[in-house]
């Protein structure tokens, strides 16, 4: 029906009765849908307005809490146009003000935080700056949608009082982006890094080699991406990482407390570097540049020492790059690779990471061999292999294929992806607990979960943004928050309301009809 066709007192009429039935949600509301659910939530009837008058303190001279400080500032400014003064306090700040403070609280560990709003004061409290960080997203979940948008909007930017005391059930909680088989650019990965910070998550794993690419520049072999690095699935012309943009990307992570873990994946997975240098392969033989989708077929000759200086040269620039404690060896669907072949070279490469001062991480296969101490398995596809690390003492980082791969499809009507796994609905990616998924992998066992998105089919932000959304934030809230009280019939409830926030934030998000989406 067009309104504008109706007596105008009839329009009146009509529109009257629909601002009834979508007004705004009233502050408090706010406290019911944040995502990921808090640990404590105590509301207290009220709300803190936030004005021009508004100025972020910080207790104490922490350059980490002024830095978080000012990024909130710059997070609230486009929508509220709110130029928030940010310094350290010189006492009790007046009513009307937010307040961060870096205090020892170690029940709160290394993320947890304690946001106290009253109807004078915001009070963020965490025992690291990380933690600080973390309640940073909450302060924003808890002002309007329209906080995200990025023009100036004439609404009041109103708070529930209450106190929340929150802090992580695991210690990582991330997502895999896949930027070998489709070439992702600088801006997009800060992109999505943005997206994960504001659901609480703390890593982001970069698939960075492939049979399709090789995306990140290595001196001492710099064909690997003046060649490797020029074709992509479909026959794209590819693309890599400087290592300053590599650099870049890092720092931008760790200002958002987000760790990298780059993945090199061997010996299979590796036909870009075999079609750069002939020597890597066993008959001294180039392969040619691929750009289909087919897994299994590539390998690197594990019988030669010249391989293994590779392989070390390559991990030892980028260790030299990556602050993080851990480097990801792949070690995944190498079917090319003979067993025999396969067992020892995994041993030696994880000696290899050790050398240069990291952890090794690999999916699931690598438990075939002897795991070095604080190696991770990466359980995707076989429990098995996942029990086997964990009878070694290893730890597992959840990423189950049928629950958590971002590449599969929601149902049969879905455009992009694959379903070779399962289809993946935003209850299936839900409704599961990494701690009870696995007999013999229980929540001791458990590092952490992460959200693989391959890039098969995924070319553009738009389509990493619709497989991506809306299943992301389920799993960040599988990683944060506690398995009490947790069901699909409550959460779906929020997910919904948060529909309104992420069209605030340009995200092309999926629309699934199991969800209540608010209007």
């Amino acid at each position: 029906m067009n309104f504008r066709l109706l007596p105008s007192l009839l329009f009146l009429l009509v529109a009257g009765m629909v601002s009834c039935v979508h007004k705004p949600q009233p502050a408090n509301s706010s406290l019911e849908n944040l995502i990921p659910m808090p640990v404590s939530v105590k509301a207290t009837g009220g709300t803190f307005e936030l004005t021009t008058g508004t100025s972020i303190f910080v207790e104490g001279q922490s350059q980490d809490a002024l830095r978080i400080g000012q990024y909130l500032a710059d997070k609230l400014k486009p929508a509220t146009g709110f130029a928030l003064n940010v310094s350290v306090a010189s006492g009790a700040p007046k009513p009307g003000n937010i307040l961060l403070v870096i205090a020892a609280d170690t029940a709160l560990g290394e993320e947890g935080y304690e946001l106290a709003v009253t109807k004078d004061l915001v009070k963020l409290t965490a025992n690291k700056p990380a933690g600080l960080f973390r309640g940073i997203q909450t302060i924003r979940q808890l002002l309007p949608a329209s906080i995200e948008l990025t023009g100036v909007q004439q609404v009041p930017w109103k708070m529930a009082t209450a106190t929340i005391r929150d802090y992580p059930l695991y210690a990582i909680r991330g997502s895999m982006l896949d930027v070998a088989r489709h070439f992702f650019g600088v801006e997009d990965v800060k992109r999505y890094i943005d997206l994960l910070a504001f659901y609480k998550m703390n890593l982001l794993h970069l698939h960075l080699s492939d049979d399709q690419g090789w995306r990140i520049e290595i001196k001492s072999w710099p064909n690997l991406t003046t060649h490797g690095g020029s074709s992509e699935v479909g026959g794209g012309k590819g693309g890599f990482y400087t290592q300053e943009q590599y650099k870049e990307i890092v720092q931008y992570a760790a200002d958002r407390f987000i760790t990298i873990i780059p993945e090199i994946d061997m010996p299979g997975h590796t036909n870009a570097a075999l079609a750069s240098y002939a020597e890597l392969n066993c008959n001294d033989t180039a392969t040619k540049l691929y750009t289909g989708m087919n897994v299994g077929f590539s390998t690197l000759c594990t019988k030669k020492e010249l391989t293994y200086k590779f392989i070390d040269d390559v991990i030892g620039e980028l260790a030299a790059l990556t602050p993080g404690p851990y480097l990801h060896i792949g070690g995944d669907e190498s079917h090319a690779t003979k067993k025999e072949d396969y067992i020892p070279f995994v041993t030696r490469v994880q000696e290899i990471v050790k050398k240069h001062g990291k952890l090794a991480i690999g999916w699931d296969e690598i438990a075939l061999t002897k795991l070095q101490p604080n190696t991770v398995a990466q359980y995707w596809a076989d429990s098995a292999n996942s029990k086997a690390a964990v009878n070694q003492g290893a730890k597992i980082m959840m990423s189950p294929a049928i629950k958590a791969y971002l590449d599969m499809k929601y149902d049969s009507t879905t455009k992009l992806g694959q379903h070779w796994a399962a289809y993946i609905e935003v209850d299936s990616a839900y409704s599961w607990n990494p701690a009870t998924l696995v007999q013999g992998i229980g929540y001791e066992n458990i590092l952490g979960i992460e959200a693989a998105l391959w890039t098969e089919t995924i070319a553009t932000m738009d389509d990493i943004e619709y497989m991506v959304f809306p299943r992301l934030p389920g799993y960040a809230e599988i990683g944060w928050s506690p398995v009490a009280g947790r069901s699909w019939d409550e959460y779906k409830i929020r997910l919904g309301n948060h529909g309104s926030r992420m069209k605030a934030m340009n995200v092309d998000f999926y629309k699934s009809k199991r969800v209540p989406w608010a209007e």
